[in-house]
This record gives structure tokens, sequence and C-alpha cells, in this order.
């Protein structure tokens, strides 16, 4: 399709690349759920966002735009791995 022969696929390494991938998000995500969220909403309850508490804020809109974020990141990651691994 776009002039280059196609891979040999490589199942294997497709999903090392993939695990790795989601364990990475995942940290991300616990960092914005819980940590943002709940472990230091106190230090973050001293700015203000729109007028609210940072701390609410990340609690009660921040880390669904972080998950929807992530959701993103991952599909188009997981593109571009299926793709290096021929397994598109």
């Amino acid at each position: 399709m776009d002039g280059q022969p196609d891979k040999t696929p490589d199942p294997r390494g497709y999903w090392r690349a993939n695990l790795r991938l989601v364990s990475l998000l995942l940290v991300i995500w616990a960092i914005a759920s819980f940590g943002l969220s709940i472990i230091f909403v106190e230090p973050l309850n001293e700015t203000r966002l729109a007028g609210f508490p940072l701390g609410f804020w990340f609690a009660h809109q921040g880390s669904i735009y972080v998950f929807i974020l992530l959701l993103v990141a991952y599909a188009l990651l997981a593109d571009r791995i299926a793709r290096k691994y021929g397994v598109d």
C-alpha cells in the first residue's frame, strides 16, 4: 500500500509492546485518578480553577478528561504498534 514490502507478523513482539503501553497508561490513570483526586487533594485545593479548588476539580472533572485522553492515546499508539509488528 505505501510502497514498502509486507512485514512478517510478530505477534509476540506486538503483545509485549501492547502490554507495556497498557501498563504505562494504567499508571498514568492511577496517578490522575487516585493521586490527584484523593492522595494529593489537600495541597491541590490551595489552587483554584474556575473558582473551584483544584483537588475538587480533578476528582469531578479532571480525571474524566485524563481518561478520555488516555483512550485516544491508546487508540493511536496501539495502531502504530500493530503496524510496526505487522499485525494490523
